[in-house]
């Protein structure tokens, strides 16, 4: 995972609970897909998500709640197939959250809950 660009870690254990905060697609080298198609940039966010959940000792099959902001509902079929091959067999909680835009102009972000 990159360096977290502002004051906060991209994982917190408390509790039994991993709170995974909100990921971009920033590649683990810091660059920044943000001129990179949806595809590229959901994938990249999954791939850093993976990496939260690994740092806190946990996995995708401990998730309990993903919350997916994207910055256009159409992109939301293609997002949810990405998703499930990701995803496999884990059904945790999720939301999908249509919003206007995104730090840096990405197209995507997602945070987590999951258990340790």
């Amino acid at each position: 995972m990159a360096t977290p660009g502002g004051h906060y870690s991209h994982v917190v254990v408390a509790n039994g609970m991993a709170f995974i905060s909100g990921q971009l697609p920033i590649t683990a080298a810091g660059q920044q897909l943000n001129s990179a198609g949806f595809e590229d940039q959901a994938k990249q966010v999954l791939i850093n998500l993976q990496a939260a959940l690994e740092a806190a000792s946990t996995s995708i099959e401990n998730l309990v709640q993903v919350r997916v902001y994207i910055t256009n509902i159409n992109y939301w079929p293609l997002f949810n197939t990405i998703y499930a091959q990701w995803a496999d067999a884990a059904l945790p909680a999720r939301a999908v959250v249509p919003v206007p835009e995104l730090h840096h102009g990405f197209l995507i972000e997602i945070e987590a809950l999951a258990l340790v």
